[in-house]
């Protein structure tokens, strides 16, 4: 396809694409995420241990990651846009059902239910991004797309928490399934057609042979590992929080712990503006940037003043959403001939990282206090930023498209 047929920034239908990637994001963390300020609710309502508590949370994340990787090779079949407005409306459906789920167990069900059909949007947003804008407009169009998901969370969060403390968390849970629903069909509406996409009809063995491509890249196994420990970090920072800030010294209600989240609205204009910066001057010099960002935040969260901590948590949301900005873009630019491969892996990381380190940090919370999840999270983040400057150094992949010039990808 010619890169003039790929859409461009400020055309009608980027606006178009740029309103549906946002209502996407805002539709899939606002039910994925709006869970998290009502755990410590749950520890009390089901007499649960915070670990235990967070599981709503990770059976949502851990079997989104699984779904990711299937969901692709369906995308390759029923196409892009396709695949996401099924996800979007089912997952709002099982999203507003668990308001009524009767038990703990059955709403871990609904939970796990909805996060498997949520799969088919991040599995494919990037993918679509790619494969539809012009090269210039991958990082812009996936800091909105990411923006939005921060917006998505932000609301979600805190209209749940508010909802909590005039309605209770069942009403809390039901207003949020219905918003969902509703971006889903403002997505439905605004989503340009696929253009470039060209249906395939790949067999098992042939789609699980494209992961072995992308499996065999250095950086590309690097930029995973990225996304695992990074969203591993954010999640247990905003996972626990509500428990340290619930008792005293603080002593804060829901809708004063929900407020926090208001603190999104950083990360919606970080993740835009790093993604410009990435687009400017390139992923490899952008990407250690926003890193150490989020690890300055983190260390900032030991201490007990109050202020601090809120505003310690606005450098972690500021930090992390500008690196997975960045990381995610260099994936996409990377892995030119197996994109969804790549941005699949890449997302299974990425929300293994969400359930598995998510849990864990509840388990540093419950036996070393907040001293814990800080050492925790900072050791995962350190460990980013030394694979941020290694894989600076790796030599960009020579396009396939130009095996005579050696020209080499962004990436």
């Amino acid at each position: 396809m010619e890169n003039d047929d790929l859409i461009q920034i400020g055309t009608v239908e980027y606006q178009r694409l740029a309103t549906a990637m946002v209502m996407a994001g805002f539709s899939t963390f606002s039910l994925l995420y709006s869970v998290q300020p009502l755990l410590p609710e749950f520890s009390s309502t089901f007499g649960i241990s915070p670990e235990n508590s967070s599981l709503a949370v990770s059976l949502a994340t851990g079997p989104m990651a699984i779904g990711i990787l299937a969901a692709g090779w369906l995308s390759d079949r029923i196409g892009r846009r396709t695949l996401m407005i099924y996800s979007l409306i089912s997952a709002a459906l099982f999203g507003t059902l668990a308001a009524v789920a009767p038990t703990w167990e059955s709403l871990l069900v609904l939970r796990c239910l909805s996060g498997i059909a949520l799969a088919g949007v991040p599995a494919v947003a990037m993918t679509y991004i790619a494969e539809e804008v012009e090269p210039p407009a991958i990082g812009p169009a996936m800091g909105l797309y990411i923006a939005g998901s921060a917006f998505g969370g932000m609301i979600g969060r805190l209209g749940a928490a508010v909802a909590t403390e005039w309605l209770g968390w069942r009403w809390a849970i039901a207003s949020i399934g219905l918003f969902s629903a509703a971006a889903a069909i403002v997505f439905c509406a605004s989503a340009p057609a696929s253009r470039a996409f060209q249906p395939q009809r790949l067999s098992l063995r042939g789609f699980l042979g494209g992961y072995a491509y992308v499996l065999r890249d250095r950086v590309l196994l690097m930029l995973y590992g990225t996304g695992f420990l990074m969203m591993g970090a954010f999640v247990t920072i905003y996972n626990y929080v509500p428990y340290r800030l619930a008792v005293e010294p603080y002593g804060l209600g829901h809708a004063e712990i929900g407020a926090i989240f208001l603190l999104y609205m950083l990360g919606s204009a970080s993740s835009a503006w790093f993604g410009k910066l990435a687009g400017r001057i390139g992923v490899r010099p952008t990407f250690w940037r926003p890193v150490v960002v989020l690890l300055i935040g983190l260390l900032l969260t030991a201490p007990s003043p109050l202020w601090l901590i809120i505003s310690a948590i606005s450098v972690v949301t500021m930090g992390f959403f500008g690196a997975h900005t960045v990381a995610s873009s260099w994936v996409s630019r990377r892995a030119f001939a197996n994109r969804s491969h790549a941005s699949a892996l890449y997302l299974f990381g990425y929300y293994a990282g969400s359930s598995l380190l998510g849990s864990a940090g509840g388990v540093m919370w419950s036996n070393w206090g907040w001293e814990g999840v800080t050492a925790f999270t900072a050791g995962l983040c350190i460990t980013v930023l030394a694979i941020a400057f290694i894989i600076a150094r790796a030599p960009p992949l020579a396009d396939p498209r130009q095996p005579k010039t050696g020209q080499r990808l962004p990436g």
